[in-house]
Order: structure tokens, then C-alpha cells, then sequence
């Protein structure tokens, strides 16, 4: 998997958002990536030096929609803490 491939999306949330003034940032990853691929990935996109990463399994629930009941899709999250002074631009407003 190439680096692009790894980060899907940010999550914006007001917790993730607000996890942002102490140099921690979440994104959408694939089920697949480990630890190391989120920080190499988050290295070689954004050009920072990621201090740890912590990756966890948000399973899918149980839905209902009028008379049927369906599940939602189980996806990763990578919570990535930067070094001091870094900065990822793209949560800038």
C-alpha cells in the first residue's frame, strides 16, 4: 500500500478537534494498517515526525431502518500525537 493509500480521511469531530491543541490528530485508516504503516504514511505525506500512534477497531452496529435491520460498516481510527512544534496544515481553518 502506498503512503496515500494508508490516510483515507481526517475524522473531524469536536473531540478530534479539540485534541488538535495538544498535537494529536485522527484519521480514517484501513483495516489492514498497523502502527508502523500509519506513522510511515503520516511521515511521508505530511512531511512531521509522528512522537506515538495508537490505532483502534470501531465496530460496526446494528442499524434499523423502518422493518429491516442492517450493520454498519466496522472501520480503523489512528489517533497520531506529533512532536512539539509540529503541525499538520491541512486542520488549519
Amino acid at each position: 500500500m502506498s503512503p496515500n493509500d494508508i490516510i483515507i480521511r481526517p475524522i473531524i469531530s469536536e473531540k478530534s478537534t479539540a485534541s488538535i491543541e495538544i498535537n494529536k490528530y485522527v484519521f480514517e485508516v484501513p483495516i489492514k494498517a498497523n502502527k508502523t504503516m500509519v506513522k510511515q504514511a503520516v511521515k511521508a505525506v505530511f512531511g512531521v515526525q509522528p512522537e506515538s500512534v495508537n490505532v483502534l477497531l470501531v465496530r460496526g452496529r446494528r442499524r434499523r431502518v423502518r422493518y429491516r435491520v442492517g450493520k454498519t460498516a466496522a472501520w480503523k481510527k489512528a489517533i497520531v500525537t506529533l512532536k512539539a512544534g509540529d503541525k499538520i496544515n491541512i486542520f488549519e481553518s
